[in-house]
């Protein structure tokens, strides 16, 4: 078992955090709000760190499962960062998804400090965080990836290493760009199985088996059938990474063309006051439009 530091107890990273204290490591987290570091504790034992700094020192591998790219850099730079807390040799293992340009960034700072950096964006929301039942693709030196990828197992059902640094976002980025026209698909069909006096449930129970069969549509055909958004992964989070997949792709000469019209009727949910509702929510806005 593992000295680990737990960086960032949001919808995902709490559950997160919490596995690894229930396999056995020795967890020590940080949180921005205190109070759920606290409250974290409370539940699961370990210790907390008033900065990431703190949460990081003698910490054999430090994860971290933030926001955006400016958050990684926070938790990561400065004086209180976790970078001034590590010693070399121990690993940062990054869930955060952001882009690739900040985690190359951040494992060419680390690098220089004698301190692995791991990119390991994941998949799976956060049913599967809570569950242990992550996937999880990874980017960075390969054994440096072999050492994490034992602590990464107490809440995935896969993690695999694509390549180098920033290979782990790059594929999260594809990950994000299939859900996007995946969700945008099932929710017209939904919206016309609605239009044409179908039951949505019955109608995905026969096709669901098919080609046209998906995570999405087995998972979310009740809640979108119902109206019911208040759950899963946020609109606000969705656009957050697409953005980043279409500053990508104009970097590399790619083409999004769904996409980015995707991304533009993620914009109209956010007009409905639906940032806050799970991506599935895009049915709302064709219904909307009736």
């Amino acid at each position: 078992m593992a000295k680990v530091a737990f960086l960032g107890l949001g919808v995902m990273g709490y559950p997160m955090a919490a596995h690894l204290a229930k396999a056995g490591h020795e967890v020590t987290v940080y949180n921005r709000t205190a109070a759920k570091a606290e409250k974290w504790v409370a539940e699961h034992g370990g210790a907390m760190g008033l900065t990431p700094r703190a949460a990081a020192e003698d910490a054999e591998f430090v994860m971290a499962c933030v926001g955006n790219d400016d958050d990684l850099r926070s938790v990561c730079l400065g004086a209180d960062g976790a970078f001034a807390g590590m010693a070399e040799n121990t690993i940062f293992v990054d869930h955060t998804t952001v882009s690739a340009k900040v985690t190359e960034e951040l494992y060419a700072e680390a690098k220089g400090q004698g301190i692995a950096f791991v990119d390991a964006p994941v998949s799976g929301g956060q049913a599967g965080a809570e569950n242990g039942q992550l996937v999880v693709m990874c980017g960075g030196d390969q054994a440096d990836y072999d050492k994490a990828e034992a602590v990464i197992d107490a809440y995935a059902k896969l993690c695999k290493r694509l390549g180098d640094s920033g290979a782990g976002q790059k594929t999260k980025m594809v990950n994000q760009i299939c859900i996007a026209g995946l969700v945008q698909a099932l929710s017209e069909g939904l919206n016309f199985a609605e239009k044409a006096g179908l039951d949505a449930r019955e109608v995905v129970e026969v096709i669901g088996g098919g080609a046209a069969g998906s995570w999405q549509m087995v998972n979310r055909v009740g809640t979108m059938a119902d109206d019911e958004f208040e759950h899963g992964f946020a609109v606000d989070w969705m656009r957050k990474d697409l953005g980043i997949c279409l500053d990508t792709a104009d970097e590399i000469g790619a083409s999004l063309p769904v996409t980015a019209v995707v991304d533009q009727f993620y914009k109209d949910v956010q007009a409905l006051g639906g940032g806050r509702w799970d991506t599935s929510s895009l049915i709302k806005r064709l219904r909307a439009l009736s």
